[in-house]
């Protein structure tokens, strides 16, 4: 398989009041060639400091990173302008016009003019570009990062958390600026703790925890391999369901006043259920996700649930 991105035995720690803080433990993860790859875990799980030894940012203590085959940092100049990313956000000026901010950032960097609309048409924003950024959105104004990073041309792109702060409208923004690119045969890496986002553009995953890798793979793999089927059952007497189901064999769990079962065969819960006059007014198949996958890879990890590190961190994961 051709990558853009491999990590090997990657390890990094930092000093922390006195004592060695790890942030990454012999990470390994391939970045496939190509379309969108999700860098998933919560908050404080090394996604930002792998990201910033892949740029040069951080150094490793040990293990070995590479970037389209060059080993970083110590050959990073050789594949630097390959590479386009965001890990903080960028600084533009308010009282100018999308297009003289970027106009200005290409003669920086020495990239022609002539990028500057293909770069506001890339990302949708050619219509608004000579509208001052000041009066940008949100999404708007990371659309413009986006646009920045993609005046070099380059293969690969990285994004820590890119919908870090956007509004709904400004989240499918992004998200449809990051599937475009990805089919038009860039590769971009996306970390992100919101799980449900990446799902929805990723074509592959790496899923990490207190810097170690939980999973990795093709979305469908990742999804498919969590266990078996589950269904949804509804009934009139969920106490007296769940304990029939229990002495069937099953291991339901209660969702209110619905019943969860891993079920290989859904007809089996209902005759089970049936033969002792309990009759199901519903039973749905539950779609797997890649929360559910996390949760059931970090189940002994004790890293909490989506919901409550959705609410507990609004930021990046800071150093880590």
């Amino acid at each position: 398989m051709d990558v853009a991105v491999r990590t090997v035995n990657l390890r990094k720690t930092y000093l922390s009041r006195g004592s060695r803080r790890v942030a990454v433990q012999g990470l390994s993860m391939s970045v496939p060639l190509g379309g969108v790859h999700g860098f998933l875990g919560p908050n404080g799980s090394g996604k930002t400091t792998t990201i910033r030894m892949l740029l040069g940012l951080a150094r490793a203590d040990s293990g070995s990173a590479e970037v389209f085959g060059h080993e970083v940092p110590a050959r990073l100049p050789q594949v630097v302008d390959r590479v386009g990313a965001i890990v903080e956000s960028p600084k533009f000026f308010p009282a100018f016009t999308a297009r003289r901010n970027l106009g200005l950032l290409a003669g920086a960097i020495g990239a022609p003019r002539a990028r500057v609309d293909e770069v506001l048409e890339a990302t949708h924003l050619r219509d608004r570009g000579g509208d001052r950024y000041a009066g940008f959105s949100l999404g708007m104004k990371q659309r413009l990062a986006i646009a920045a990073t993609l005046l070099k041309d380059p293969d690969l792109l990285i994004f820590d958390e890119p919908t870090n702060g956007l509004d709904p409208a400004g989240i499918r923004e992004v998200r449809d600026t990051m599937r475009s690119l990805g089919s038009q045969g860039k590769t971009v890496l996306v970390s992100s703790h919101i799980l449900a986002e990446v799902e929805q553009v990723a074509d592959t995953v790496s899923i990490i925890g207190h810097g170690t890798m939980l999973a990795e793979g093709r979305v469908e793999d990742i999804l498919g391999g969590n266990g078996v089927a589950r269904v949804r059952v509804g009934v009139a007497s969920p106490d007296r369901a769940e304990q029939v189901l229990r002495d069937a064999g099953f291991d339901p769990a209660r969702e209110g006043q619905h019943l969860l079962v891993a079920a290989e065969d859904p007809a089996a819960v209902t005759r089970a259920l049936a033969g002792q006059g309990l009759y199901v007014d519903e039973l749905v198949a539950v779609r797997p996700d890649l929360e559910s996958a996390f949760l059931a890879l970090t189940a002994d990890e004790g890293l909490g649930s989506e919901a409550d590190r959705a609410a507990g961190a609004g930021g990046r994961d800071g150093a880590s």
